[in-house]
């Protein structure tokens, strides 16, 4: 019997290379997307490493009758859910746009997969749900008190998972708190292209690499770390991708709602990514230093021990790679805007 898996923002950057584990691993992938931060192209993309066109609704997930319509079409069992507005800035200068589609949607969503019967979820949510009083590495169990409306919108939802899951046992639920995706597919046919100025640091090294951007803004090198710049966690977005999955499995034979951070365990400054960006595309990176922004965390890591031990999973790809693969989509395919 075939396996049918919804995947809300299917044509982003995380719901396309989801889209493409989940087809290799003999999923039937339905997409869901508005368009409204991606395109249609992405399809083709995906059917290009895949040799399989996913099932696509173009419906805005917080219309219930039209995401009921799409369970009535397809025998989904299982939904990953990646769909949402995603950029701190904006959430601090428009918090109810982030709280009525983030949350919104999420809500419609459940509601659609009660009626339907579905009750496997994995959601996408952030490493942002983490206090910054916290010290890393941040294990699952540290403390959560997000700092901007974008990381709590992500906090409320799991909240409302985690009350679900108590209401209702048959519930499925997984979380996975994503530390810093970048990369793209090493085949450069899919990878992320945001719409205007770049909101997170790759994307806009990379468009300072090619020159659509003069001059990358640090902001702050005056932190307590080797180089004074801010350390993150930066993950390939293909093992990101391979986490949805080993999720998707775990909940087969699990109830309740479960918790995993993704990431590498390790950390990397941003002078240091930028120096790693530099060996890849064989030149300098111009830099602007600026004065530090408000809610920074100076060093932010993931402890990914339970991933490890309860989904045998753990990233494979190093900061080497991320940037080549990331690279590569940047410089071959990223003006076809997709």
């Amino acid at each position: 019997m075939e396996k049918f898996a919804l995947v809300t923002g299917g044509m982003g950057y995380i719901g396309s290379h989801t889209s493409v584990a989940l087809i290799e691993a003999g999923y039937q992938v339905v997409v869901l997307d508005n368009l409204d931060n991606s395109s249609e192209k992405v399809l083709t993309g995906i059917e290009s490493i895949t040799g399989q066109t996913p099932h696509f609704a173009h419906t805005d997930l917080r219309d219930v009758d039209a995401v009921l319509e799409v369970f009535n079409e397809y025998p989904i069992t299982s939904v990953i859910h990646t769909a949402g507005l995603k950029s701190v800035e904006e959430s601090v200068t428009n918090p109810s746009k982030y709280y009525e589609n983030n949350i919104g949607s999420t809500i419609t969503l459940v509601k659609a997969m009660q009626t339907a019967g579905v009750s496997t979820l994995v959601f996408s949510s952030s490493a942002t749900v983490y206090s910054s009083s916290s010290k890393p590495p941040f294990d699952e169990n540290a403390k959560t008190f997000p700092t901007n409306p974008y990381g709590m919108s992500k906090y409320i939802i799991e909240q409302i998972m985690a009350d679900m899951a108590l209401a209702d046992s048959k519930w499925r639920l997984g979380i996975l708190r994503y530390f810093n995706p970048v990369g793209a597919h090493p085949s450069g046919k899919i990878g992320e292209s945001p719409s205007g100025v770049p909101n997170n640091l790759m994307p806009y090294l990379m468009q300072v690499a090619i020159g659509k951007l003069e001059k990358l803004p640090i902001y702050g090198d005056d932190y307590e770390t080797p180089d004074g710049t801010c350390i993150r966690d930066y993950v390939h977005v293909v093992d990101l991708a391979r986490g949805h999955l080993a999720a998707l499995e775990f909940l087969e034979n699990k109830n309740g709602v479960h918790f995993w951070n993704l990431g590498t365990g390790k950390g990397t400054s941003v002078l240091e990514l930028v120096k790693e960006v530099e060996k890849v595309i064989e030149k300098p990176i111009p830099i602007e230093m600026k004065q530090r922004r408000k809610g920074d965390i100076p060093i932010v890591f993931a402890d990914v021990a339970k991933a490890s031990s309860q989904l045998s999973w753990q990233a494979k790809y190093s900061i080497e790679k991320m940037c080549a693969d990331h690279w590569k989509w940047q410089k071959h395919y990223s003006d076809s805007r997709q």
